[in-house]
């Protein structure tokens, strides 16, 4: 995949979206064995020299339900991702994130990002969480 419109066919192809926009698309990843889903959020990046990354996203919990020392020792394990801090409505949040360079994408290869990040926040979040699925 060289462009952001190979990647949405790609995920249309394979997923429902629940947001679809020129550089940003959304879509629930479900869990295996349970009723839970995972949000996962894909969208174009650009570095200063121009090249193109595709950061996949997943929402783990507000910012405040988890401290710096746990970020940090979680990002460690990570084989997949790392953990990251946005916002979403004014609030913070821990996100996991995966950026990947056009240059090497395929659809296996995302769908493998997939398989791993959206599982990985969701056990995560539960960790955290453990009464609301909030991503």
């Amino acid at each position: 995949m060289e462009t952001f419109a190979e990647v949405r066919q790609h995920i249309i192809k394979n997923h429902p979206l629940f947001i679809d926009e020129p550089f940003q698309l959304g879509f629930d990843c479900p869990m295996d064995g349970s009723d839970r889903k995972q949000a996962i959020f894909v969208a174009e990046l650009k570095s200063a020299d121009n090249r193109r990354y595709l950061r996949v996203e997943t929402l783990i919990c507000p910012l405040a339900d988890f401290d710096a020392e746990k970020c940090l020792r979680s990002n460690l394990i990570l084989r997949v991702g790392y953990l990251a801090v946005g916002d979403l409505d004014g609030t913070a949040y821990v996100k996991l994130c995966e950026n990947l360079p056009y240059n090497s994408l395929s659809g296996d290869e995302l769908e493998y990002v997939f398989s791993h990040v959206a599982p990985m926040a969701d056990r995560m979040e539960q960790a955290l969480e453990s009464v609301n699925d909030i991503a």
